[in-house]
């Protein structure tokens, strides 16, 4: 008996789904894109918000910044759950390899008193500024309009909690394997003057009804924190023999780099969008001019603790040439609104 083998090619009867073909045709597209495109219901719904009888349940209304078609905006690191996780995976897996080392050698306990009173007196309680992001964020995923902006602000409220946990196992670690450090941060959270500034204003965000105003005044602080706690702080520590705390601050350092990827382009799609772009650049002002000063006020006092610690890092200085730096680059990503 003989067998003839012959290779056949079996054509799909369609290259993707539905909800991509009506956009771009029928033609092989990302898993991004099939996630992504018009997944948001937007009719037959069934029933409206009894808290907001004038709205419907997913309604671009929610906010004054809008897009003529939201998924004019993508995200540019293309995440949807599989890539998301395997990303944060990667970053949380070598999180915990650091701390390990840490750990073994006891390294953040070891620090000199001024930095241990740094990490514990102003950088583990912003553990609890994270939760708050947190729920600034949950908002976002939501009350925004179309599924492009929802899943962003979905993986970014997942993030904050997981910056909160990296503090906080940087806490305990610094507490020599116990919750004393934790305990004090809470404390340093409700009751330190350098920190109800802050506390202050996070509270005050995570209540304002329009959620892209939230998340943009929530990133105006990160705009100021980040780069001062987790950049210039990393290099005075690598110069002051504190290269435990450098070990840290790299990982919330590579997370801020990744939050600015899509956050500046979505600054960058409501400022040009080509119907209400104009209305969009005059909300992006009105922010800013409502939430930097108060941003800038709050983080000032923060330096101002550092600096009595460390005198040498010379926080307050830096804090200055930050928010000039971070409003030239806002000026610029959103067109002019300033």
């Amino acid at each position: 008996m003989q067998y003839e083998l012959r290779y056949r090619v079996l054509e799909p009867r369609r290259q993707t789904y539905q909800n991509v073909i009506d956009r771009l045709g029928d033609q092989p597209a990302s898993r991004y894109l099939e996630a992504t495109l018009d997944v948001e219901p937007r009719e037959n719904f069934h029933y409206r918000p009894t808290w907001a009888q004038d709205r419907e349940l997913y309604d671009e209304r929610f906010s004054a910044l809008r897009l003529t078609d939201p998924y004019s905006y993508t995200d540019p690191r293309q995440y949807y759950y599989t890539p998301y996780v395997t990303q944060r995976a990667a970053l949380h897996d070598e999180f915990g390899k650091t701390l390990g080392y840490l750990e073994a050698r006891d390294l953040l306990a070891k620090l000199s008193e001024a930095w241990h009173t740094v990490l514990t007196s102003v950088v583990v309680p912003l553990r609890h500024y994270e939760s708050g992001a947190q729920l600034v964020s949950v908002s976002g995923a939501r009350f925004a309009y179309g599924t492009s902006l929802e899943q962003c602000c979905t993986f970014a409220a997942f993030d904050r909690i997981g910056n909160a946990q990296m503090l906080s196992r940087a806490g305990i670690a610094a507490g020599g394997g116990t919750a004393e450090a934790l305990k004090e941060a809470k404390r340093q959270w409700l009751d330190g003057e350098h920190l109800q500034p802050l506390r202050r204003l996070t509270e005050e965000i995570m209540v304002v009804e329009d959620w892209a105003e939230g998340l943009l005044a929530v990133d105006l602080v990160d705009s100021l924190v980040y780069p001062l706690l987790y950049q210039h702080l990393d290099e005075a520590a690598l110069l002051g023999g504190a290269g435990a705390y450098s070990l840290v601050a790299q990982h919330l350092a590579t997370w801020y780099a990744d939050q600015r990827k899509w956050l500046d382009a979505l600054l960058t799609c409501w400022a040009n969008d080509p119907e209400r772009g104009e209305d969009n650049r005059a909300a992006l002002t009105r922010i800013a001019a409502t939430w930097s000063d108060r941003a800038h006020d709050a983080v000032a006092v923060l330096t101002e603790a550092i600096d009595q610690a460390l005198p040498q890092a010379a926080s307050t200085t830096v804090l200055g040439d930050l928010a000039g730096a971070h409003a030239t680059a806002w000026t610029k990503t959103t067109g002019g609104a300033a």
